[in-house]
């Protein structure tokens, strides 16, 4: 009887220090959300005309990758540049994971043509962008949740 007892609290004792060992192979976070990251540096003089095509024809863009659940937000955030060269917005867009990102063009092509019509019309207005701001960076980086 006393062997039976001995050999149960063994197997228990076994059980339990099992437990942590497994516990502690598991992560202690999910994935979440993907998040690009543009850096805009904005040329002199042009910071009200740009953030007019933001509160325009970006906002547009970017309400309709929405509504088409192609993205889950977008946001704009101005910076204090430390160094003349450092960046003084940002553009931050939202998805929802790694796989939002595949065929990206291809699912906001009617969105595209929807505002400017043709490719060749976007990439007008692109170059035409340009004469007020200069793009810096462009990251992508991925929310951790903690457990």
């Amino acid at each position: 009887m006393k062997m039976a007892i001995m050999g149960l609290f063994a197997a228990a004792l076994l059980t339990l220090s099992a437990m942590p060992a497994s516990a502690d192979d598991e992560r202690s976070y999910t994935e979440g959300n993907v998040i690009d990251v543009t850096a805009v540096k904005v040329k002199p003089g042009m910071f009200d005309a740009y953030l007019k095509w933001l509160d325009t024809t970006y906002k547009q863009l970017m309400e309709e990758q929405k509504k088409a659940g192609i993205i889950v937000d977008y946001s704009v955030y101005a910076g204090s540049p430390r160094t003349p060269q450092d960046p003084d917005l940002y553009l931050v867009t939202t998805y929802k994971n790694m796989a939002a990102l595949d065929n990206l063009d291809e699912r906001t092509e009617t969105i595209m043509k929807k505002i400017w019509s043709t490719r060749d019309a976007a990439n007008k207005a692109d170059a035409e962008r340009g004469v007020m701001r200069e793009i810096l960076g462009d990251e992508l980086i991925r929310e951790l949740k903690l457990k």
